[in-house]
């Protein structure tokens, strides 16, 4: 056994290297990005080419991820701000109950181990995301970010 669960409906690019116990549902994964152990991708993800999916994070629907992008150790994705169990009548949401709502991490950012990105979030190009942070608010291009609620620390380029 592979212990691999890819669904016939996700499109992997070339060279793509998936790891045993994963979950990839309805999603696309561009060429030469890895994907590790305990990862789950859902339906209407993308993963953009040369991304590294380190082991344990959820990517779900509504989240893009553009090329060269690094996703650290149990790093989770939001597509809900106000989540829900039951609509109004008490019944079981289904997907006709709430809208997707989505999240761009721009090209060659990298987001640390334990971080969780909330909904409506873009993280700008080669941004980083400090590990453990919670991003509640857009993240600019070559802005360090830390802390919960993650805050602007300074630029890539500014000296310490």
């Amino acid at each position: 056994m592979s212990y691999l669960c890819v669904a016939d409906d996700v499109k992997l690019g070339k060279n793509v290297k998936l790891t045993k116990f994963i979950n990839l549902y309805g999603c696309e994964i561009g060429d030469n990005t890895k994907i590790g152990t305990f990862v789950e991708v859902q339906k209407n993800a993308k993963i953009g080419k040369n991304c590294k999916i380190s082991s344990h994070t959820f990517i779900c629907e509504g989240v893009t991820i553009e090329d060269d992008v690094f996703i650290g150790h149990g790093v989770i994705f939001v597509n809900d701000t106000y989540p829900r169990a039951v609509n109004p009548e008490g019944a079981l949401q289904t997907e006709s109950d709430w809208k997707v709502e989505k999240t761009l991490v721009g090209k060659g950012s990298s987001i640390g181990s334990g971080a969780t990105i909330l909904a409506n979030v873009t993280i700008g190009e080669r941004a980083i995301i400090g590990a453990g942070a919670v991003v509640t608010k857009d993240v600019p291009p070559d802005a360090i970010v830390a802390g919960n609620p993650s805050k602007f620390l300074r630029l890539i380029n500014e000296k310490r």
